[in-house]
């Protein structure tokens, strides 16, 4: 038998509720610039689907632009909202699930709309195709921006 004394665990205080995610108000900001930049390209797709082949460009140009939209603000909207479970134990967990869940989602919902636009006669799939490939362009352009300007501490408070 040993008479040397063990130490106690230490107790640690309360830390309280753990905070949001210092990346929230950026994922916020994204989510804003997005919503604003596809109503934005809606307009302009409109306009040039119009120029371009009348009414069906311009059903071609809002579907388009508008599914693009849809889909990338689908993932900064699913992160922005798993970051709400940041106090829950398992908060990794329900994240990925979560932002996976919305991939996945993302994935079959644009599968069931290729299949279903295909080959119809009241739209241009064309300006369709042009106004997707824009809207990722500018969320992808725009995302860069607000993150290179955001100011996100690389150390936390706790440490």
């Amino acid at each position: 038998m040993s008479d040397a004394i063990q130490p106690e665990p230490q107790e640690t205080p309360d830390q309280g509720p753990r905070p949001m995610p210092a990346s929230q108000p950026v994922l916020l900001r994204a989510l804003r610039w997005g919503i604003i930049a596809t109503i934005v390209l809606m307009a302009v797709f409109a306009g040039i689907g119009w120029l371009v082949s009348g009414g069906e460009g311009v059903v071609g140009g809002l579907i388009g632009t508008a599914m693009g939209g849809f889909f990338l603000l689908l993932t900064i909207g699913s992160i922005a909202f798993a970051n709400r479970f940041v106090e829950s134990p398992v908060y990794i967990g329900i994240f990925f699930g979560i932002v996976l869940g919305c991939w996945l989602l993302k994935f079959i919902a644009f599968i069931v709309s290729v299949l279903l636009l295909r080959g119809q006669p009241w739209l241009d799939t064309n300006v369709l195709f042009f106004g997707l490939i824009a809207s990722v362009l500018a969320s992808l352009v725009l995302d860069v921006i607000v993150v290179t300007r955001s100011r996100i501490p690389i150390i936390s408070e706790s440490a």
